[in-house]
């Protein structure tokens, strides 16, 4: 599992964590059922403390993305495939709400702005 820690970021190391896993978990990088690392293991190859770790996978559980079964290890959790898709949707809807305030503030129109996203999304294509 690939992680990278920021101490120079705004986000909270344990925040870090979380977002890090859930964007492995919905790009299918961690598979359903993929063990991933125990709290101390992350922690120390991490060089962090095992509460922020514990914090981060308490976080991931609350919201369905990992599962821990006590003497077994973490896993990733199941995922209903269409709720799975409403979370990626809704990442690319919160960036696009920051690029229409961006815009907005910037004086771009809407037309510039759909302008824009048409040629992008071309050119990734």
């Amino acid at each position: 599992m690939k992680m990278i820690i920021s101490n120079s970021s705004p986000l909270p190391i344990y925040e870090q964590i979380t977002r890090q896993i859930k964007q492995q978990i919905m790009s299918g990088e961690l598979a359903e059922g993929e063990a991933l690392p125990s709290i101390r293991k992350l922690a120390l190859e991490l060089q962090i403390s095992v509460i922020t770790t514990k914090r981060a996978y308490e976080e991931l559980e609350r919201e369905g993305f990992i599962d821990t079964v006590g003497g077994k290890g973490t896993f990733v959790a199941a995922q209903n495939k269409e709720l799975l898709r409403e979370k990626k949707m809704k990442v690319v809807e919160d960036k696009l709400a920051e690029a229409v305030a961006q815009a907005t503030m910037l004086g771009v129109t809407a037309a510039e702005l759909k302008e824009m996203l048409a040629i992008l999304f071309k050119e990734d294509r």
